[in-house]
């Protein structure tokens, strides 16, 4: 499963470090969100020169802003107008995916490595001061679409990822030195513990449900999990209690508990966010039954698909460039730990 998943990850990634969710009309763009996490699996699995072909990509299509809108054409040459606004959630997740790749190449003084992630700096700035704007008087980030596309609300799916986004920058100032880079680093750090006091405030009274007043299980409970944090007993529940509700017949499991899509249906992606949150938290007997169901229902060339039918046969498209990241990544943790972002002091 593993190979196949970077077979097709080598196909999926352009010249251009674009990244092609999947081989069909309609997928055949590059969503940054999806494109931050195939930068750290290729990372994570021994590509850093391919992750940081994408890692420039994100940066060329940027808004001046420091946002990003929900997918761009391949070319590079603008988003994709379709009426969807920014998705909030990948200033959090190209953060994540910066921290990914310096953390693993360590940089030394003057070396290629410090230059390259000089060059990557003022895509840094601009995401993490985007993330700080976003934050309302709450705490928490302004209504904003998340990965499930559907609606403009404040979610776990917006909130978690800007987190891990705010972490990751308030670290990797330390690579990047400089009287400038402390203040931002200070201000970055001071945003992250206020947005992880909102989140535990808001979303912890409802056991990290998809909004601060419920609204069912969701995945991005695991967001707040390895490699991105570090969860708490609190969280550890709230994703044990998830993963049960949102456990479908065949075996998988659905984005939400509210979920609008066909009942019955299970999601690759979000399937393998939990086996990755099961194996970064020591849980690999229970990682290892989602990554068995994974390899189970994957096409007859071996691709991961994006859903699974209530009949337990591949549907939608495939292969699934996020799907093959998570899953990658969560056969990475089944076998050593991974590198989970620095809580900065407060």
């Amino acid at each position: 499963m593993a190979t196949r998943a970077l077979l097709d990850l080598r196909l999926a990634v352009q010249p251009d470090g674009a990244v092609l969710v999947g081989w069909h009309p309609g997928w055949e763009y590059d969503w940054p969100r999806d494109s931050s996490w195939v930068a750290v699996a290729l990372t994570d699995t021994g590509h850093p020169a391919t992750a940081y072909q994408i890692l420039r990509f994100l940066q060329r299509v940027q808004a001046d802003d420091g946002t990003w809108a929900a997918r761009y054409l391949p070319d590079g040459s603008g988003p994709v107008r379709d009426g969807r606004p920014a998705e909030l959630d990948a200033d959090g997740w190209v953060l994540w995916a910066v921290w990914s790749w310096a953390s693993t190449q360590r940089p030394g003084p003057g070396g290629p490595s410090r230059r390259e992630l000089a060059l990557l700096w003022p895509m840094v700035t601009r995401a993490a001061s985007a993330a700080v704007r976003s934050l309302t008087g709450d705490g928490l980030p302004r209504a904003a679409m998340d990965y499930w596309e559907d609606s403009v609300l404040v979610t776990l799916g917006t909130a978690a990822p800007l987190l891990a986004g705010l972490r990751s920058a308030a670290d990797l100032a330390a690579d990047i030195g400089g009287a400038t880079a402390a203040g931002d680093a200070r201000r970055w750090a001071a945003a992250a513990v206020r947005l992880a006091g909102a989140i535990a405030a808001t979303f912890g009274r409802t056991g990290y449900q998809r909004t601060p007043t419920g609204s069912g299980a969701d995945a991005a409970v695991t967001f707040l999990g390895p490699p991105f944090a570090t969860p708490d007993p609190q969280v550890l529940l709230a994703a044990r209690s998830a993963q049960q509700v949102l456990a479908v017949p065949n075996g998988g499991l659905r984005p939400g508990a509210r979920w609008p899509g066909t009942p019955g249906v299970a999601w690759t992606p979000e399937t393998a966010c939990f086996a990755l949150f099961d194996a970064g938290t020591g849980q690999h007997s229970r990682a290892a039954a989602l990554l068995a169901w994974l390899a189970a229902h994957r096409t007859r060339l071996g691709s991961l698909p994006e859903q699974v039918n209530s009949a337990s046969e591949p549907a939608s498209v495939a292969p699934l460039s996020w799907s093959d990241a998570a899953t990658l990544l969560a056969l990475l943790a089944q076998a050593r730990p991974l590198s989970t972002i620095p809580v900065p002091p407060q």
